[in-house]
């Protein structure tokens, strides 16, 4: 009877992706009604009466994109684990808010009197705040209520089981409970495993899910599979229990490839495969590269003569920094940037990579930085093909010569051409060890393997907001 509960638990188990449609679609429906309630009192203050001949006569069709811009905004706040949490959730809406008065002093400030429907937008910000605010509150009390909480069981408690609890841990909202690990090991048997007791063996899976209304059981064995456990886990399925394994449900949970605990002929079996794309993705990919790099380029050509000037002041000359970097199926290219470092900042010949805090860097430097604007020099560089705005981070020749030694499956982030910005760009600020560049790389390969016009306008937009919001590397 207990499995029958934790099998009905089971039916409200949503995917992220489903999860992330829910909060896409209420925040929408949230900004559309803004936009009626803005219409409504902006007619009323200027016609006397919400009509017809109002919305006719008054209204741009651009106004009725508020609400995407809006949700393009939010952008930050779709991230699940932040979507749970209520101060990180405050701060996004607060962001957006922020961001939307921004524009709007702007509009205010450089348009004409009556050019603009500065009234109307005014009112949309006010009310989209706050009923995204509502709505959001309402989606953390309902997704955080028993009746989404899943009681979950590691079967396999070595080196993928411990690793991922280990990494799970660490998560700022935990979406499953777990319970408890389920290993064939005797030695295991009276044992804890990162503070997790081992409640069993294979034989006793059905056993140990009914007792403790397991709804959830994550599957993190590499090796060989007992055909009785592979029997009890086929009848867990069929009552209703959720498998996942452990690559899957980790790259759902934390947005990232687990490198460290994929056997070795992973990126031959599974990631190869699964990093195909369509010609209409390549060309529709290179045509925002162009277009982008033509837009940036237009930017680096209006503030050349002030950054140029301001960097020849703080620290002479040179005013940019060009050095070889790997590129896509590792041939070799020049980058270039603005310099923000002290001249001969690896004067001793050893390459290293940038990090917080990095007393190298100068004054005009840690600006440059803070703003992306030391970026602007490589759209030379998207436009020549050599690099794409959305991308994994480029590497020194020797940074990456020394990391396939150190890091499993370094090399597959070679796969693409490097970017501007990218799914680890955003995710993670410096790396100065191994440690930190396997989880950077965690990250390229995800976006390797998930890469679509959806994901790069999505890292975009987070980019845009970060550069806005001086949230520089």
């Amino acid at each position: 009877m207990a499995l029958e509960n934790g099998s009905l638990q089971s039916r409200w188990r949503l995917r992220s992706g489903e999860r992330k449609s829910i909060l896409v679609l209420g925040d929408f429906i949230a900004a559309v009604i803004a936009l009626f309630i803005s219409l409504y009192f902006w007619g009323q203050a200027d016609w006397l009466d919400f009509s017809w001949s109002f919305l006719n006569q008054r209204i741009p069709l651009w106004y009725y994109l508020l609400p995407i811009l809006w949700i393009a905004l939010l952008i930050e706040v779709y991230d699940l684990h932040r979507a749970n949490h209520v101060m990180e959730t405050v701060k996004g809406i607060a962001t957006a808010a922020g961001l939307s008065l921004l524009l709007y002093l702007i509009i205010f400030f450089v348009s004409e009197s009556n050019s603009l429907p500065r009234k109307g937008i005014a009112i949309f910000i006010v009310a989209a705040t706050v009923l995204t605010f509502s709505w959001r509150m309402l989606y953390i009390r309902i997704f955080t209520a028993p009746a989404f909480t899943h009681r979950a069981l590691i079967v396999g408690a070595g080196i993928a089981g411990s690793a991922f609890y280990r990494s799970y841990q660490k998560l700022q909202t935990i979406p499953l409970h777990i319970i408890g690990f389920v290993d064939d090991d005797p030695q295991k048997a009276v044992i804890t495993v990162e503070g997790l007791p081992v409640l069993g063996s294979g034989t006793d899976l059905l056993e140990i899910i009914e007792r403790n209304q397991v709804t959830d059981v994550i599957f993190a064995i590499s090796g060989d599979l007992n055909p009785e456990l592979f029997h009890s886990l086929l009848e867990a399925t069929e009552k209703g229990v959720e498998i996942s394994s452990v690559p899957v449900l980790y790259e759902e949970l934390f947005g990232r490839v687990p490198i460290f605990i994929l056997q070795s002929d992973w990126i031959l079996r599974s990631f190869i495969d699964q990093t195909h794309t369509t010609g209409f993705y390549e060309s529709t990919k290179r045509l925002i590269d162009v277009l982008g790099s033509i837009l940036g380029l237009l930017v680096f050509i209006l503030t050349f003569p002030l950054f140029g000037l301001l960097t020849l002041i703080d620290s002479g000359a040179p005013i940019f920094f060009k050095q070889d970097r790997v590129g896509l199926n590792g041939r070799p290219f020049t980058m270039y940037k603005y310099r923000t470092m002290v001249k001969d900042a690896d004067r001793d010949g050893i390459s290293r990579s940038s990090r917080e805090k990095d007393e190298r860097v100068t004054r005009v430097g840690k600006l440059l930085r803070k703003s992306h604007m030391d970026e602007l020099p490589q759209f030379f560089n998207i436009l020549k093909g050599e690099m794409s705005i959305v991308g994994p981070r480029s590497e020194q020749i020797e940074l990456v010569s020394q990391y396939q030694k150190e890091i499993p499956f370094y090399r597959a982030r070679l796969f693409v051409r490097p970017g501007l910005t990218g799914w680890a760009q955003i995710h993670q600020r410096y790396a100065s060890n191994v440690a930190e560049n396997g989880i950077k790389l965690e990250y390229d390969l995800y976006y390797i393997k998930h890469r679509s016009l959806i994901l790069d306008f999505t890292i975009i937009l987070r980019t845009v907001g970060a550069v806005i919001g001086l949230k520089g590397l």
